[in-house]
């Protein structure tokens, strides 16, 4: 269970939150050493009325009993008059998007070690998925919201925008879309595509699987003077007429970066009925090449929708989402 911690701790913890790791929408986050010499990342959240003292520790207790190698394990807590904090296992090699999109040598790693992250995520996402009393939907998977630990073990992190469902719930209802603009589920904004399901998360990953293949960002289908074409319509262009994707590296590992580009193409399905679910897309990733079909030609929904209507939809769905953590954590009472 987590470790409850005074204010006066976490500024000696923090020593005086000197040393600031990040800031987002749900407060900011300061590295700091606990008593025991390990180092931990101390995120300090913002005021909310959402929730009293004693419901935030029910709450955190729920985090508390999520374990898994591929999710990040909460540490401890501090609930202290107005002063709310979640201390996590620190993760050295920080988040994924670094080693993504950077062109420094220092930044870089091989193929094959980006292949074993996608693995670890998948597993991390199945997990909350499938393992634990209720279903845990993260909304939010992008490469910021995974964290690399010394041995580049991926962990999944940042639940401030997930829900809980009962397990054998396959459709949920939200009153409002979540997560971020070029990884969130067309569902999710516009409703007469599909119910919302777990297959939002599917969605997410794959388009987080395509860039992790490709080492570039995923251009925006709506862009229509962009100078470069959408590269998840590319890459299956590319497939369909049978040419082989310049990717450099030995055989194995082109074979590894096609594998993970035909699994990303069935995860960003535009209907979510169509999409696999997580314990299927790591079955696909572990399997052989030879054994993976191509998915049928996606249709890519932002294509279809002129951009100023679609920017405008999601500018005001988005603006409903809390702003609060203490807000978005109720999806954890009664839950594992």
């Amino acid at each position: 269970m987590p470790v409850r911690y005074s204010y006066s701790d976490i500024k000696k913890i923090t020593n005086g939150f000197k040393d600031k790791l990040g800031e987002g929408g749900y407060g900011s986050v300061y590295k700091g050493r606990l008593r025991s010499g390990y180092f931990a990342a101390i995120k300090m959240l913002g005021k909310s009325k959402a929730t009293d003292g004693q419901e935030f520790i029910s709450e955190v207790a729920t985090i508390g009993r999520i374990h898994h190698v591929n999710v990040v394990r909460l540490i401890g807590f501090c609930a202290e008059r107005s002063k709310r904090a979640l201390i996590y296992e620190f993760m050295p090699n920080g988040s994924l998007d670094k080693y993504i999109f950077s062109q420094e040598v220092s930044t870089t790693i091989s193929i094959k070690k980006m292949y074993e992250i996608s693995v670890g995520i998948a597993r991390g996402i199945e997990y909350l998925h499938r393992g634990c009393n209720m279903q845990i939907l993260h909304f939010d998977i992008k490469p910021h919201n995974i964290l690399l630990d010394e041995n580049f073990i991926p962990k999944v992190s940042d639940f401030g925008l997930a829900k809980l469902y009962p397990t054998d719930n396959s459709i949920v209802s939200l009153t409002a879309a979540r997560g971020t603009i070029g990884y969130m589920a067309p569902e999710l904004i516009y409703k007469r595509i599909g119910c919302i399901s777990y297959k939002a998360d599917v969605y997410s990953f794959g388009k987080l699987l395509m860039e992790m293949a490709g080492r570039r960002k995923n251009f925006n289908a709506i862009e229509e003077h962009s100078s470069q074409k959408y590269y998840p319509s590319w890459v299956y262009d590319q497939f369909n007429a049978g040419k082989d994707i310049e990717l450099g590296g030995a055989t194995e590992e082109e074979r590894k970066i096609k594998k993970m580009l035909i699994v990303a193409l069935w995860c960003i399905l535009l209907k979510p009925a169509d999409r696999p679910s997580m314990h299927k897309v790591v079955e696909m990733l572990e399997s052989d090449i030879e054994c993976l079909e191509m998915p049928p030609k996606p249709t890519f929904y932002t294509q279809e929708i002129p951009k100023e209507n679609f920017e405008l939809k999601a500018s005001k769905e988005l603006t409903k989402v809390s702003s609060s953590y203490l807000d978005s954590i109720s999806w954890m009472v009664n839950g594992r």
